[in-house]
């Protein structure tokens, strides 16, 4: 039989005493696995925060919650003259684990919330926040998406295989091994992307930099072919388009499976371990 296991944690903020300490309130859940032999994979989703992730050498999933807490009460005038009192009262941190599946969410969309996780190291990543906080994974071996917005995205030591995208900061990640044959991507719109892999990865490379540099101290096999053009049409509307593909194409020890690295308003780099 499949067993839901759900933990809850429900944080009364203290304000007064609470702000006067440290200004923040903590709280921590320890999530059971149903299988400590197997992978774990973990779901956080965040609309404002933080998300750190450590692999350590336990069996649980230990979650430490930290919020700030209001100094004081807000208050707001209504049209019948009474006053609307607003307090930062609590929040409500819910993890749900099923055969391994961890999927911890919030109650407060609204309230910045940093989470710091440590998991067993064979755990399987999908990250996501949106406003006011970065993105940090260090040492976990898994197939892992990350993904934000407003915010830096950045992996140390960490196995695998990673689909990373960002907005407004960089992605800088380091690999000590990755998976076979397992395509990745990583893409931002205002930063670097900056990725450093083992010396013996096999990949076929697809680079770009609209407005920056695209740098590596590997010996790539470039492809030095003429730009492809490409040609559409819409002959309804009259509307002819032909598009050049500014991309830079390449094998690394001889080609596998794809790596492509993108960005706008910044560098790409593609590093080797040394």
């Amino acid at each position: 039989m499949q067993t839901n296991k759900i933990i809850t944690a429900t944080i009364a903020l203290i304000i007064g005493l609470s702000f006067c300490a440290q200004g923040q309130e903590r709280e921590q859940l320890t999530v059971p696995v149903s299988d400590p032999s197997k992978e774990i994979k973990l779901n956080v989703n965040l609309i404002s925060g933080s998300i750190k992730v450590m692999g350590y050498d336990g069996k649980d999933v230990v979650i430490d919650a930290i919020a700030p807490v209001s100094e004081k009460k807000q208050t707001r005038e209504r049209t019948d003259g009474m006053k609307k009192i607003s307090t930062n009262d609590g929040f409500e941190i819910v993890a749900r684990e099923q055969n391994n599946n961890i999927n911890v969410s919030t109650d407060r969309v609204n309230m910045k919330i940093n989470l710091s996780i440590k998991v067993p190291r064979r755990s399987s990543l999908k990250l996501k926040t949106i406003n006011d906080g970065d993105i940090y994974v260090e040492s976990v071996s898994g197939n892992h998406e990350i993904s934000n917005i407003n915010g830096e995205i950045k992996m140390k030591n960490v196995a695998g295989s990673v689909v990373a995208n960002t907005i407004n900061e960089d992605i800088i990640i380091n690999f000590t091994d990755i998976t076979p044959n397992t395509p990745m991507a990583f893409t931002t719109l205002n930063g670097n992307v900056d990725v450093t892999f083992p010396a013996n990865v096999k990949a076929n490379v697809k680079l770009k930099s609209d407005m920056g540099e695209v740098l590596t101290d590997f010996d790539i096999d470039v492809d030095k072919t003429a730009a492809k053009i490409k040609q559409t049409a819409d002959k309804e509307k009259g509307l002819y388009k032909i598009q050049k593909d500014e991309w830079t194409y390449g094998k690394i020890n001889g080609g596998g499976p794809e790596i492509m690295m993108k960005t706008m308003h910044g560098n790409v780099l593609i590093r080797k371990v040394k």
